[in-house]
């Protein structure tokens, strides 16, 4: 909601919430005129623009989908859905409704990520032949948010979701990925919290690594929640370290500079970066509902993403490598 605030040309008209009280608190934050419980009412008398779906991922695919009958533009947060299958419904659904549907991917709107991927874009270092992400941090994620506890399907859901868009973002599509996953916060967390995958991506057949893991060690802690990366090609290689460093070295030298996020005074420190990145996001997905230019991060696209987090948990339970592509 803040970030939006950021925008100009847009603005929060209604809200729902089922549980009403709370829909009350933010529109009294946020001074939003109207207020429901029932998100049908809302699209029937409020008639936005578009529709933000923010709900935990529960409400992700029941209320897309009121919104893809009632033909509104909808933005669903990730992940897109909790399996593969009501992914595919849900951009089936909007596609027959000729109705835009988005969804909230934010990490590659980090700004060091977004050097990363205009860099390569650049072509500086030639084609990637290999790539390595961390994401490794001892940050106590559930604190904040404890439903994250009851995910079955935790780390590859949640982190994974936007490291494999960001890799996509940077390399192309997978053309396969192993997956080894670990629980090491049992009985505390139901789902995995530690992860590794190997894929080959694009035409060029990218070796890239994934690493990710709330383990809730000191490791890395100050550096929550940003991403390491370090990729090759045959004329140099990025690497992108802590405090937002970007570094591209070539036949001619190192090059340095720092891409620190902008600051905005309602942002968490804790989540500084990624807070940030909403803002840019929500830009992206605004030129698409106003201006009709193109998003990056569509339904049909993001199905791409989720294709590989599923495609995460089938590699690990068969321990095997999965294809993807014709």
């Amino acid at each position: 909601m803040a970030a939006w605030r950021e925008l100009g040309g847009v603005e929060c008209v209604a809200i729902y919430n089922r549980t009403r009280a709370k829909a009350e608190a933010l529109a009294r934050e946020f001074g939003i005129r109207r207020i429901y419980d029932d998100a049908e009412e809302l699209l029937r008398e409020a008639k936005p623009a578009f529709v933000d779906n923010i709900t935990e991922v529960g409400g992700h695919k029941p209320l897309s989908l009121l919104c893809a009958r009632h033909r509104v533009p909808c933005i669903c947060q990730k992940p897109m859905a909790p399996s593969l299958r009501d992914a595919r419904l849900m951009v089936e659904a909007f596609a027959r409704a000729k109705t835009p549907f988005f969804v909230h991917e934010n990490w590659r709107w980090q700004t060091p990520m977004r050097q990363l991927i205009n860099t390569l874009r650049s072509g500086v270092i030639g084609t990637p032949f290999r790539a390595r992400f961390t994401m490794v941090s001892g940050f106590d994620c559930w604190a904040n948010q404890p439903a994250l506890r009851e995910l079955e399907q935790f780390i590859l859901t949640d982190l994974g979701t936007h490291l494999l868009d960001t890799t996509r973002a940077c390399f192309g599509e997978a053309n396969s990925l192993y997956c080894q996953w670990h629980k090491t916060l049992a009985p505390d967390v139901k789902g995995e919290n530690v992860a590794t995958l190997l894929l080959s991506m694009g035409p060029a057949q990218t070796s890239v690594i994934i690493e990710m893991a709330y383990a809730k060690t000191p490791l890395e802690r100050e550096l929550f929640p940003q991403t390491l990366a370090f990729v090759e090609g045959p004329r140099g290689s990025i690497e992108v370290g802590g405090d937002y460093w970007l570094r591209v070295t070539t036949s001619k030298g190192t090059l340095a500079r720092r891409f620190p996020p902008p600051r905005y005074a309602w942002a968490n420190p804790s989540y500084d970066i990624a807070h940030a990145s909403l803002v840019d996001c929500h830009r992206d997905l605004l030129g698409a509902l106003r201006d009709g230019q193109a998003a990056e991060t569509t339904g049909a696209d993001n199905l791409k993403t989720l294709e590989l987090v599923f495609g995460a948990y089938e590699s690990a339970r068969r321990n095997a490598v999965v294809k993807f592509g014709p």
